[in-house]
């Protein structure tokens, strides 16, 4: 005797097609963060877990950001799953990467803007970067110097300049995130040797 079949079934299966065959944008942010739990809990309906994140979290931007801590805190979220949203953001921020280093930054200037967006926009606390260029304005080193509280970060320009001498960098851009503001980004060139 064939037992019914729930209401959800196929679901996923749907949203396979619809992605596959018209792309992401096809898809809610519900959906796609649906879709990407279903693959790290496959037994189970993501759709209200996908909801409370985004709910949570403030959107799609706030959730890939979120701290990993702060991902397992909320109800239904395991390793797992938590592995899997920053497993999203690692590959999102290497695509940016790849775009904002492939030419001179100065010419670029829109693509380093959209990496440095969507790694630092969301964090609810102060981070300082350094950018590393070379002569040609490439994009060399991206190395964070300081993790702060929600309204401060500490920058000990000895050292900066410092790694930048170690790198041989011919300029640097200093990048600064206020959590509850966009970022701001600086340029200043390291010391001639």
């Amino acid at each position: 005797m064939n037992t019914p079949l729930p209401d959800h079934a196929g679901h996923r299966a749907r949203l396979r097609q619809r992605l596959i065959e018209q792309g992401g944008d096809a898809l809610l942010d519900h959906e796609l963060v649906e879709y990407l739990l279903a693959l790290a809990i496959p037994r189970r309906d993501t759709k209200p877990l996908a909801k409370a994140l985004l709910a949570e979290f403030g959107g799609v931007g706030g959730l890939f950001s979120a701290d990993p801590e702060a991902l397992l805190r909320v109800p239904g979220m395991g390793e797992t799953s938590v592995a899997a949203i920053k497993i999203v953001q690692a590959t999102a921020l290497r695509l940016l990467r790849v775009h904002a280093s492939a030419q001179p930054v100065l010419a670029s200037w829109q693509a380093l803007i959209d990496y440095l967006h969507a790694d630092m926009a969301h964090r609810t606390n102060e981070r300082v970067r350094v950018l590393h260029l070379n002569t040609r304005n490439m994009l060399i080193r991206d190395e964070a110097m300081s993790e702060g509280s929600i309204d401060e970060a500490a920058l000990y320009v000895r050292e900066v300049i410092r790694r930048a001498i170690d790198l041989g960098s011919a300029a640097i851009i200093l990048v600064h995130n206020h959590p509850t503001q966009p970022i701001s980004i600086t340029l200043d060139h390291a010391p001639n040797r």
